[in-house]
Order: C-alpha cells, then structure tokens, then sequence
C-alpha cells in the first residue's frame, strides 16, 4: 500500500475551502463552518486510526510469517 507524498493538487477539496473568501459570511455562517469543519476533522481523525491500526495489524501479520 503505498501512501501520498507531497502536496495535494489544488483542485482538493480542503485546497478549495483554505482558498474561499470568508468576508461574506454571517458571524452565525462562519460558526456553523466551524462546526461543520470540527465533525470533518473527527471523522478524518478516527479513520487515521482505524487505518493505522490495521496497518499496524497486517505488519504484525507478515512479520510472524517472516519468522517462521
């Protein structure tokens, strides 16, 4: 599995929120985007960490058969 190197294209997503202009939103906009943006980066955390773990799972995995 091979994993990204280096900066993402600027067509991304995130890429496209950092670069939109926040002057025309509403002080209650720009709380809701908070919001919205805290659930993204949760849910982006908790899968790093499933995916980590499985990483960590399937190396463990091959490195007993390597013993062997």
């Amino acid at each position: 599995m091979e994993e990204d190197v280096g900066p993402r294209p600027a067509s991304d997503a995130a890429s496209q929120l950092a670069a939109e202009d926040l002057t025309r939103l509403s002080q209650f906009e720009l709380d809701e985007r908070i919001r919205t943006l805290q659930l993204e980066i949760a849910r982006v955390e908790q899968h790093r960490t499933r995916y980590s773990q499985q990483r960590s799972a399937a190396e463990a995995l091959f490195a007993k058969k390597n013993e062997d």
